[in-house]
């Protein structure tokens, strides 16, 4: 607000009280034949000049504390101030787009994590499937979240098209922090109580096997498996490598279910070759 507007409005109101205390007497002594009635007139004259200038101060002043209300700056929410973008006593001033003041979090307490999914994992994704990610502050701890959001607007990098998908975590703890990298798991399906194997043991296939069987080592017979879950391991059995065919189910890049086969709990299949060949053992596939 300007300064000299309440100024001049107190002076004009002082001016004014005194011009209506001498029309007063004027108009006194003007009964009384005492001065001239003009005398009176031109009082009553400058009162009313008096009145129209503190009307002017008055609009000066209303109009000077309306401005003054654009320089308070309200949160619309209440929250905790992320980050602060000016400084005090900075002009700040909105032209074309309004100017980034203050980044406010809501609720530091309810946080959100937004992940790329490729184009190929997208249609497997649904609301409310379950999550679990690591941060880099935390790299033994696992947070648990839920997808909340799967957002339709595609992001292209390098010709690499991902889909943004927000998952929803409570940080209760307050220990998450805006701005942490996150690896993200999202899951789509889960498997108990079922036998997996590495997924290094369906690709391996001994150097010496083109087709026919190699020395020391068993084929089956052909197989009438669909091409599409259809898979094939190397089991250890009495020293001898032996290619078992299996029926595959779900995977997690690490470990893939085996539906059907002639395989068991404790059989050792082989993930790779060596002076003598590594062993791995069937494991069963844990929960999340």
């Amino acid at each position: 607000m300007n300064v000299s507007s309440i100024g001049q409005l107190h002076r004009d109101q002082a001016i004014l009280a005194k011009d209506r205390a001498n029309l007063a007497r004027y108009q006194q002594l003007a009964t009384q034949n005492s001065i001239a009635r003009q005398q009176a007139e031109d009082q009553a004259f400058a009162v009313k000049q008096d009145e129209a200038t503190v009307e002017l101060d008055q609009g000066l002043v209303e109009g000077a504390t309306f401005n003054l209300g654009y320089t308070d700056i309200v949160s619309p929410v209440d929250g905790t101030v992320v980050s602060r973008n000016v400084t005090q006593g900075q002009t700040v001033a909105a032209s074309f787009q309004t100017p980034t003041l203050f980044l406010i979090a809501s609720d530091l307490k309810r946080m959100q994590v937004d992940t790329n999914v490729s184009e190929s994992d997208i249609g497997g994704i649904l609301e409310k499937n379950k999550t679990s990610f690591t941060v880099d502050a935390f790299p033994k701890r696992v947070f648990r979240g839920t997808v909340s959001q799967v957002r339709q607007s595609p992001q292209t990098v390098q010709n690499v098209v991902t889909y943004d998908v927000v998952i929803s975590v409570d940080n209760s703890d307050l220990a998450l922090k805006p701005g942490m990298t996150a690896e993200a798991r999202i899951i789509i399906d889960t498997r108990a109580d079922v036998l997996r194997v590495p997924n290094q043991a369906l690709r391996f296939v001994p150097k010496d096997v083109t087709g026919a069987t190699g020395r020391g080592a068993t084929q089956p017979a052909e197989s009438t498996l669909p091409a599409s879950n259809q898979g094939q391991v190397w089991v250890l059995r009495d020293g001898l490598p032996v290619a078992v065919p299996v029926v595959i189910g779900q995977d997690d890049d690490s470990f893939t279910e085996i539906v059907s086969g002639d395989l068991k709990l404790g059989d050792e299949v082989i993930t790779r070759e060596q002076n003598s060949a590594a062993s791995s053992t069937v494991l069963p596939r844990l929960p999340y």
